[in-house]
């Protein structure tokens, strides 16, 4: 250890282009273990933020155009800055080197990553609306798990240990299925909560009328939207878990799901799991050419290289169909203009910030992924156990729910945290080209 410390220790002394971030960091287990734990935390956060923006009534088209521009951000300072440590060499170019290379086959492999990427992020944005955050993050992660990592270790020429890996994708199988189980329970919770206000309530305020705003806020005496982020969660008058709380959070909110099928929620939810299940196997195609599409001499992209070409990809498509959905809204989201959008500063900060968490997160990820294998570096899809978190903190998810919700609740995130614990076991080495 103490050899193993003194060495690392002389590369920082001595080494100006602080190679040593790339060879400890990025390119032993230790250091792609670490990358995987931070993208964990960063991945897990940032739908919290745009779920918070949607519940203050913020549209989404306006919110994930502003995200998309810090993920680009994110992307491109990696790229100039990680992409560019140490020497360029024949075999390992930098990323400007690289931009003028003979590499296509594999950038189509990254752009088309950065595609399905776009197309399951995006629907999970509607999908939070209609089925909560952390049933959506919970079905997304587990189906994400389950093709990806599959065809990931089939790809990375089985570096991961199978009979550690695949009881690590079971525990995200069992895990949907609590996930299922959770929602189904805390529907029933709501709707039993909603059918006592209506049948009980002095006031006269029942589920028929919470999508008419000046009623119901008249009738609730609601406080202002930025409690939340004072963490007053709607002030005394509406604790969290209420039926009161409920409408109040259905009048804010900028897409109105009351009395709408939640099979439309999962239907959009499905689809992102399976966009996103695609994502990581692409990039590792992207990064490693096993399909040996690259012609002779032409060095593999580096992780940094196709995460620049992933994320513009991604950034492209979000920004055209965000545009469209301003004045052609789906799933009955309100319209917009671009001149509202520009003009909308409300929460601007927080769905930056929610670009940059997703952009590092990603490229964490990926980063780890080269290093011991991206079936390994599908731990981070584990999400569900920050976002849950972010879900009951600032949402009130699964306040006041029966017994029998907390149950499942605490048997869906104990299967996570085993699941994180077993695929980062899994973990292997992977030999670089030099």
């Amino acid at each position: 250890m103490d050899q193993d410390f003194w060495s690392i220790h002389k590369l920082i002394e001595f080494s100006p282009e602080r190679v040593f971030l790339k060879m400890y960091l990025v390119e032993s287990k230790a250091g792609a273990i670490a990358c995987m734990l931070f993208s964990l935390l960063l991945l897990g956060t940032w739908p919290a933020l745009l779920t918070l923006l949607e519940r203050r009534g913020r549209l989404p088209q306006h919110t994930y155009l502003d995200y998309t521009i810090t993920n680009l951000l994110a992307a491109t300072f990696i790229a100039f800055t990680a992409g560019e440590i140490g020497r360029s060499t024949m075999d390992k170019p930098n990323f400007f080197t690289q931009l003028s290379q003979e590499n296509w086959p594999s950038v189509l492999f990254a752009i088309a990553g950065g595609l399905v990427l776009s197309l399951g992020n995006l629907s999970t944005q509607y999908a939070w609306a209609y089925v909560g955050l952390s049933v959506t993050e919970v079905i997304t992660a587990s189906i994400t798990v389950v093709i990806g990592t599959t065809l990931n270790y089939y790809l990375d020429e089985k570096i991961n240990k199978a009979e550690i890996l695949f009881p690590g994708v079971g525990c995200f199988l069992i895990a949907v299925c609590l996930g299922s189980a959770v929602h189904a329970s805390n529907a029933a919770d709501n709707k039993a909560k909603l059918d006592y206000f209506e049948n009980d309530s002095k006031n006269g305020v029942g589920t028929k009328g919470v999508t008419d705003s000046k009623q119901t806020n008249t009738n609730t005496n609601t406080v202002d939207m930025n409690d939340l982020e004072n963490g007053a969660a709607f002030g005394e008058k509406a604790k969290a878990g209420t039926a009161l709380f409920l409408i109040e959070v259905e009048n804010k909110r900028a897409m109105k799901v009351f009395g709408k099928s939640t099979y439309i929620g999962l239907a959009i939810t499905f689809f992102a799991g399976a966009c996103l299940s695609l994502f990581s196997p692409a990039f590792n195609l992207a990064t490693n050419d096993q399909w040996h599409v690259l012609n002779d001499g032409v060095p593999h992209l580096s992780v940094y290289t196709a995460f620049f070409y992933f994320s513009v990809s991604s950034s492209l498509i979000a920004t055209i169909l965000n545009f469209t959905f301003l004045y052609r809204p789906v799933l009955n989201a309100p319209k917009s203009t671009l001149k509202s959008y520009v003009n909308d500063w409300d929460g601007r900060g927080w769905a930056l910030l929610a670009g940059l968490l997703s952009g590092f997160g990603n490229g964490l990820q990926f980063m780890g992924g080269q290093a011991a294998g991206y079936a390994a570096a599908d731990a981070v899809q584990a999400l569900p156990l920050v976002s849950t978190f972010w879900g009951v903190i600032l949402f009130g998810e699964y306040r006041r729910s029966s017994g029998r919700t907390y149950t499942l609740l605490a048997g869906m995130l104990l299967m996570f945290i085993a699941a994180v614990a077993i695929l980062m076991a899994s973990a292997g080495h992977r030999k670089l080209n030099r």
